[in-house]
């Protein structure tokens, strides 16, 4: 049985607020958290009704640090419907709201864009104070953390054993060119245990057009995802890690669904459901063990009509919600048009190899 933790990095966007000001904490929480759009939610709400509507369990990974300008109240609105609802939170956490916090800044003058950029002890600092924080809004405490931005270095993993949370989950190997410097390579696809504690990294597959592409519910299709589970199952993974936000079912500007993700998002979790040899897990019920085997998993292999539908989806999806204002988004539908059938074209070629 192959143990899929559904990760939902749950987050107030710092930067509308850097924006708007201290002042923006409630359109914050509907945009960010909420996901609030003339259409309807897209938020965690809706994202936790399709969990249970499919009878699914998610693991989000929660932000504390906003607590520190607007007090735990702001984080307990987040925390509290989750635990109720019967899902997972573990400890997620941005430096940057460091930036907005001035002589409440807990390492007074020290400012940085990701964890790693800081000190252990600091580091050390920061999480005992994100816990804390996390907990005072109504989570047990956390055994596991991600970084924000996936921006860890080994140093966090010592202070995270300093502290005593058992697991990490910020290591990716398909974005090894990102922000995270936790000494580990694109082979390291297992848990597996370092300095002090478990390091669960972030799904993968391969790409036919080079490297390897992580598993967030924005880098893959639908069928790229049943396919990595597929091949999970099929070589004994223990586990495999997807990647998603609370704003992720949003356009980028987050003021309009973005269709194409959210439905996305609804077919993984109903061909879940109904998967054999594959199933939800939480840290807290479930938490991944380390491996017994090398640390390097075989990975799907790349496919130019399996890789090919997504790019020509992201395409798609690019043209329809990268777009500012509804009439960008309605000449966008009109260009998108030939293109959707090109999709819905590779998908039929697919369908053998996939379903």
């Amino acid at each position: 049985m192959v143990a899929l933790y559904i990760t939902i990095d749950t987050e107030y966007e710092y930067g509308f607020t850097a924006r708007h000001g201290a002042g923006s904490r409630a359109q914050n929480f509907a945009r960010a958290i909420k996901g609030e759009t003339p259409d309807g939610d897209a938020g965690i709400f809706h994202q936790m009704d399709v969990f249970d509507r499919h009878g699914l369990k998610g693991v989000f990974f929660v932000d504390p640090m906003p607590a520190l300008l607007w007090g735990t109240g702001a984080i307990a609105d987040v925390v509290e419907p989750i635990i109720e609802r019967g899902h997972d939170v573990q400890l997620h956490l941005h430096t940057e709201w460091l930036n907005l916090l001035g002589n409440k800044n807990p390492l007074g003058d020290r400012i940085g864009a990701d964890i790693k950029d800081f000190t252990r002890d600091e580091q050390r600092v920061l999480l005992e104070l994100a816990m804390e924080l996390l907990m005072e809004a109504g989570a047990p405490r956390p055994v596991a953390f991600r970084a924000g931005n996936y921006g860890a270095n080994d140093d966090t993993l010592r202070a995270l054993a300093d502290l005593g949370l058992t697991h990490d989950s910020s290591h990716p190997p398909g974005l090894m060119e990102g922000d995270c410097e936790i000494g580990l390579g694109e082979e390291h696809r297992r848990p597996l245990r370092r300095l002090g504690v478990i390091e669960v990294p972030i799904g993968c597959i391969g790409d036919a057009f080079g490297g390897l592409r992580h598993a967030q519910l924005t880098a893959l299709s639908y069928r790229e995802i049943v396919a990595a589970l597929r091949h999970a199952r099929d070589n004994d993974f223990a586990c495999f890690t997807v990647v998603s936000h609370s704003f992720e079912l949003l356009c980028r500007q987050r003021t309009r669904l973005n269709r194409i993700v959210q439905r996305r998002f609804e077919k993984v979790c109903a061909h879940v459901e109904k998967m054999r040899g594959v199933d939800t897990a939480t840290y807290t019920q479930h938490p991944p063990r380390p491996t017994k085997r090398k640390a390097m998993a075989p990975v799907l292999a790349g496919a130019p009509l399996l890789n090919g539908t997504r790019m020509v989806e992201q395409a798609v999806a690019n043209a329809l919600y990268g777009r500012k204002t509804q009439a960008h988004v309605e000449e966008a539908e009109g260009e998108a048009k030939p293109v959707a059938r090109a999709i819905r074209y590779l998908e039929i070629a697919n369908q053998a190899r996939v379903l």
